[in-house]
């Protein structure tokens, strides 16, 4: 079942992860990291968090491909996904079509806008639940 108070990270930069889980614990969530996009797969599996944010570029696995493979699991297929990615780094529509990538931030990002942006995705999914 999913939790709603829930947010996986996943950035391979351990003060990126540090930041937002930071933000997002002082205000009332639970929090679960990884470094790169297989990691944050498995975990998005395991604990079925009610938002997720990424980086885009990560070892081993993109955050995209991660998006990607998140959208394509009955499982996992509704988790709105907030992508973090390099200044002036554009993913395109036809990418996107294939994610529930549903907001993008450039680094240097404001962790406040992020947090604001997973406040409101879990009250709109707890109120199409409800």
């Amino acid at each position: 079942m999913k939790s709603d108070t829930t947010v996986l990270i996943v950035d391979d930069e351990a003060h990126v992860r540090r930041v937002v889980e930071m933000k997002l614990t002082g205000a009332g969530f639970h929090v679960v990291a990884a470094d790169d996009g297989q990691a944050g797969l498995a975990l998005a599996i395991e604990h079925l968090p009610a938002a997720i944010v990424t980086d885009y570029q990560m070892p081993v696995m993109s955050g995209l491909e991660m998006a990607e493979q998140l959208r394509a699991d009955a499982r996992t297929a509704e988790i709105p996904v907030v992508m973090l990615t390099a200044r002036g780094f554009r993913i395109g529509d036809d990418e996107l079509a294939n994610t529930n990538i549903v907001e993008l931030f450039s680094k240097p990002f404001s962790p406040r806008q992020v947090l604001g942006v997973v406040q409101r995705l879990i009250e709109q999914e707890r109120k199409q639940a409800g």
